[in-house]
């Protein structure tokens, strides 16, 4: 399947993937939050202890560019001046897994004792 088309919802705080087959075609709706602590620099980042990181803080996070990188896939570049790409592969594991790893995070939150919200409220005028 080959992506077809993005629609960032500000809104909705959500990005719509369109993916195409050859016959079928199939949309994902996808938080930032979730793009963004799902990010593929995120599972190189290991602690000392062998475990790796929580990316907390993120529910407010916005999406404010996608760039296409050649063959490689997409620079998804987030508000808070973090950007990693994207292979489709990697977006379309995302978009079947979603529920799964979704869940597993709010887990690893919870244990870790860390929290989505944002540490400090910021407003926009």
């Amino acid at each position: 399947m080959n992506i077809t088309r993005f629609v960032i919802d500000n809104n909705q705080h959500s990005l719509t993937i369109e993916f195409s087959a050859s016959k079928a075609s199939a949309n994902a709706e996808l938080s930032f939050e979730y793009l963004r602590i799902s990010s593929p620099e995120n599972s190189a980042k290991k602690l000392k202890s062998g475990q790796v990181a929580i990316t907390s803080h993120k529910k407010a996070v916005l999406l404010v560019n996608i760039e296409s990188v050649a063959k490689h896939g997409y620079r998804l570049i987030f508000d808070d001046d973090h950007s990693a790409i994207y292979s489709e592969e990697y977006l379309q594991v995302l978009a079947v897994e979603y529920k799964t790893r979704w869940q597993q995070y709010l887990a690893e939150l919870k244990a870790s004792g860390h929290s989505r919200e944002a540490m400090i409220d910021i407003k926009q005028l």
